[in-house]
């Protein structure tokens, strides 16, 4: 229902923004735009508030949802005839969804994860809402028709916000025993996985010829006269391309 404050808030916006489609001045259109924006921080505030304790400072989420509220006004359209509102808090609302899904997760698993992750905890949070308790997972799983193993799935993806640290105890009490204790020692595949990821994609920015004669030379082993005869061109090219690459990798993975 709305309020007094409310009302008189929106139509001061309505009014401002209605200036704001005639206005051409930058320093005054701005004036206007800051006007807007805070008469709605109110508003803004609380979307951002609906994704507190998942996994993201709250601050963050202010900042996103502050900046969606600036580009709303600048992208309303008074022509469309609708209350400001009515666009902007859907604006901030993916705003916010586009945050978690590209900035919230320090593991981060497949899109189609993180999407189910979201639509479960709003089916999570009406149910808790009917209920009077904590859903179970088979009545989350009747509620979006889904298998019972599929939502534990993705609910499990909820530790990827946080995922426990190696030095963690094992008994969640005693620093006797960690989580890392029980690792391998020794692995040199994961000792040198940062390595290997990092040159992956610096070959990935290399355009495909050059990619190629790079898997001749290290992979296959070839001789700079081998790869010139495949190219039909001279040894010498092959050299100068293969310093080329060469340097481009070097500035890539920054050594």
């Amino acid at each position: 229902m709305p309020t007094a404050l409310s009302t008189r808030r929106d139509r001061r916006t309505q009014s401002l923004l209605s200036t704001l489609a005639r206005v051409e001045d930058p320093s005054r259109r701005a004036a206007i735009t800051a006007e807007v924006v805070e008469l709605n921080l109110g508003v803004c505030d609380a979307v951002a508030n609906r994704f507190v304790n998942r996994g993201v400072e709250r601050d963050d989420l202010v900042q996103v949802a502050r900046l969606a509220l600036v580009r709303a006004v600048t992208r309303f359209r008074l022509e469309a005839e609708r209350p400001f509102l009515s666009f902007a808090v859907p604006t901030i609302t993916g705003e916010l969804k586009r945050y978690f899904r590209d900035h919230g997760w320090m593991v981060r698993p497949p899109r189609s994860i993180q999407e189910s992750r979201a639509r479960l905890d709003q089916v999570g949070r009406d149910l808790e809402q009917e209920l009077g308790r904590p859903p179970r997972i088979s009545e989350l799983a009747a509620v979006t028709r889904q298998e019972h193993r599929e939502v534990a799935e993705v609910l499990s993806a909820g530790g990827g916000y946080h995922p426990l640290s190696l030095e963690a105890p094992l008994d969640g009490r005693s620093a006797q025993a960690t989580i890392g204790d029980v690792l391998p020692v020794e692995d040199q595949e994961l000792e040198s996985l940062p390595e290997r990821l990092t040159l992956r994609d610096a070959l990935s920015s290399l355009r495909p010829i050059d990619r190629v004669v790079v898997e001749w030379r290290f992979a296959e082993e070839c001789s700079q006269s081998e790869i010139a005869r495949r190219l039909g061109v001279s040894q010498m090219q092959v050299s100068r391309m293969l310093r080329r690459i060469l340097a481009q990798l070097r500035e890539s993975v920054g050594s």
